[in-house]
């Protein structure tokens, strides 16, 4: 079988309205995905957020309607939740000091940079900070989205929900997290998703790129 280009997978992906509950995503294929986001950039590399897989039934239930009824939810087999830091910390910087220092030895230039992360970083108002690591989840989010092409596994990012009845259902608030963004996994349904026969549609090039020589 031939090996698809990043473009015809990204030609063949959409955000799937309608899942079929019949068919679970394979794990090794959940597994690749989740890796890829792992493996995503962020802002000096913190990685300032954490994925919650969600594959209870009635968590999902309870998600559905925390989302307004969106029923790739339940009909997908996976929910990944991107949630954010709520704040930087001391700690949590500290911590990602310590896992560089443990996989690249000590570097006083590394120890400086994640010093001066904090003297910028901790002053800030918390709200600032969540925005500043939300945007870090959304860089994550679109390599899972790409990956998810890539495993020929369905996938809609949703933005489309109540973050506060989220967090509550997850206990995040308690462990120092926000909600940022939803992306179910699944197969599509061919019978009844009214998006799946419609034709892609981006801007062109000349309206979305403005080279500069």
């Amino acid at each position: 079988m031939t090996q698809k280009s990043l473009i015809e997978q990204l030609n063949w992906r959409y955000a799937t309205k309608k899942m079929d509950p019949a068919k679970a995503v394979p794990q090794n294929k959940v597994d690749a995905i989740i890796e890829a986001i792992r493996l995503a950039p962020t802002s000096s590399g913190t990685q300032p957020f954490e994925l919650i897989v969600v594959t209870n039934p009635d968590k999902r239930s309870e998600l559905e309607i925390a989302a307004g009824g969106q029923a790739q939810i339940t009909e997908g087999s996976h929910l990944l939740v991107f949630a954010a830091w709520d704040n930087y910390t001391e700690e949590r910087i500290d911590h990602v000091t310590q896992i560089n220092t443990e996989a690249r030895g000590e570097l006083p230039m590394a120890n400086d940079y994640y010093e001066n992360l904090k003297t910028s970083y901790l002053p800030r108002e918390a709200e600032i900070n969540y925005a500043h690591a939300a945007r870090q989840a959304y860089i994550a989010l679109g390599v899972g989205l790409v990956a998810a092409a890539e495993q020929e596994v369905d996938s809609t990012p949703m933005e489309g929900f109540d973050p506060s009845a989220v967090d509550a259902i997850l206990g995040l608030r308690e462990r120092g997290l926000r909600s940022v963004v939803l992306m179910p996994l699944g197969y599509r349904d061919p019978s009844g998703d009214w998006l799946l026969p419609m034709k892609k549609v981006r801007k062109s090039l000349d309206t979305l790129v403005t080279l500069i020589d």
